[in-house]
């Protein structure tokens, strides 16, 4: 397309539209590769009919010997590295098969996924990869795009059809609106919703894409509302979450950090050591991540993708690896990290926030109010791993923050902790639970150190 067309050029909404569309442009020919939820992407190029101009081989290969004699042997089926081999070996096929004959007038292409749906006992994670390599142009070199969805329909027919949809988007929008990725995301869900899918990566590689920057474009997930979090490592680079959890134990961290700095050098070691013991898990050490909330540091209306991107790379330099959210309350964490692992999850938190986790005016949209809040974030080996703060300090904290310092008590002079702070509604009953059944626990750390600035 010229750039004069881009400009006229009005994207289709509906999915079974646009798999019409794709099925009469006859410039495009390709293979479809599925395992795991059927051949949900496919069958609707099947459906909406002119398939025949489409699809030049669909398959599945659902039994792990057949798969691994196809795209060889993996560690994890359901993996970036199963869909690349998907792809690589689709792909390679269609060049060696039908570039003789039909290669002056078609741009080949070929889709794949690898996903893992809802089982019948419902207790499995519930996610996939899929993906898409396609030359822009007959004879061109090709293009990849890859995604990461989480599938959040209750039951598995619905999962299938939600994958059906977004390969589809997933296919119109790699032939027809990847000189845009701001439109391509914004159509990524067309005839779907974020309640029913989530999106948390996209990574792009091929010369129509050597422009695109790819951290601005993963923060855009969150700000368009395809993903809840986005997660970058240390040096900068956008990674699946799913990736990076798998059943490890986890230990987070969440503020705005702007100030770079820790009270207490040994914290995170010391706050390790204490999730292994509370957990009773001593052969992995968990990772650390810092969650940076974007209801915090952003400001919400007022704050650039820039603003949020300098953060993560102040951060990063320290050598941390960074998840991005728009989750407020602790315990939507909670059931976010879930999804990747079974393993303990650990929050360090200072003391002066435990008054704000327990009090009910937080809660006042769920039905069972600070209980119910309680219940989702202490699942089953959760921990709040609680450092002391000078009062002085607790106290300005108190007072930023408006919150009514008559609902409490703490000791005037020297460290508030968890032990000796108290609440003077009926939730102390909760807190002193908490404390004593060793599900908030006061982590011991050496002296203070000076603050340094960023």
């Amino acid at each position: 397309m010229t750039t004069a067309v881009f400009q006229d050029f009005q994207p289709l909404k509906d999915p079974h539209q646009k798999a019409l569309h794709i099925n009469l442009d006859a410039s495009r020919y390709g293979a479809f590769a599925e395992i795991g939820a059927g051949q949900e992407i496919v069958s609707l190029f099947f459906h909406v009919g002119g398939a025949s101009g489409t699809v030049a081989k669909s398959m599945s290969a659902y039994d792990m010997t057949v798969s691994d004699s196809i795209y060889g042997r993996t560690g994890r089926y359901v993996s970036k590295e199963r869909l690349i081999s998907m792809l690589d070996h689709e792909y390679r096929l269609l060049i060696e098969r039908l570039d003789a004959s039909r290669g002056a007038t078609t741009g080949f292409f070929a889709v794949a996924d690898t996903v893992s749906a809802r089982n019948f006992a419902g207790t499995n994670e519930c996610h996939g990869w899929l993906g898409i390599r396609f030359q822009s142009t007959p004879k061109s070199e090709p293009n990849q795009i890859l995604l990461h969805v989480h599938m959040m329909d209750p039951d598995n027919v619905r999962q299938q059809e939600a994958l059906g949809l977004i390969g589809v988007n997933l296919t119109y929008g790699a032939f027809y609106l990847s000189h845009d990725m701001n439109l391509f995301l914004e159509h990524l869900l067309d005839g779907i919703t974020n309640k029913r899918l989530e999106v948390d990566y996209v990574e792009l590689s091929g010369p129509a894409f050597e422009k695109v920057d790819h951290k601005l474009l993963t923060v855009s997930l969150l700000r368009k509302g395809l993903a809840s979090a986005i997660l970058f490592d240390v040096d900068q680079k956008p990674i699946p979450p799913t990736e990076f959890f798998h059943k490890r134990p986890i230990l987070l961290e969440r503020g705005s950090f702007r100030a770079l700095h820790h009270m207490f050098p040994d914290l995170v070691g010391s706050c390790k050591s204490q999730l292994r013991g509370a957990a009773g898990e001593r052969d992995q050490e968990a990772v650390y991540v810092l969650e940076l909330t974007l209801n915090n540091i952003l400001r919400a209306q007022q704050s650039t993708d820039d603003e949020v991107l300098t953060v993560v790379e102040q951060l990063c330099k320290f050598g941390h690896n960074i998840l991005v959210s728009n989750y407020s309350e602790f315990f939507r964490l909670t059931e976010y990290l879930r999804r990747f692992s079974k393993s303990p999850i650990g929050f360090i938190v200072s003391a002066n926030l435990l008054p704000l986790l327990l009090e009910d005016e937080r809660y006042k949209l769920l039905e069972g109010g600070v209980l119910e809040a309680s219940a989702r974030l202490f699942q089953q080996n959760v921990r709040l791993l609680t450092y002391p703060v000078e009062s002085s300090l607790f106290t300005f904290y108190l007072e930023l923050i408006k919150f009514n310092v008559n609902q409490i008590s703490y000791p005037q002079q020297g460290m508030v902790t968890a032990g000796n702070l108290s609440l003077t509604n009926v939730n102390q009953h909760l807190l002193k639970y908490l404390v004593e059944s060793r599900i908030v626990i006061d982590v011991p750390v050496k002296e203070t150190v000076e603050p340094q600035p960023a």
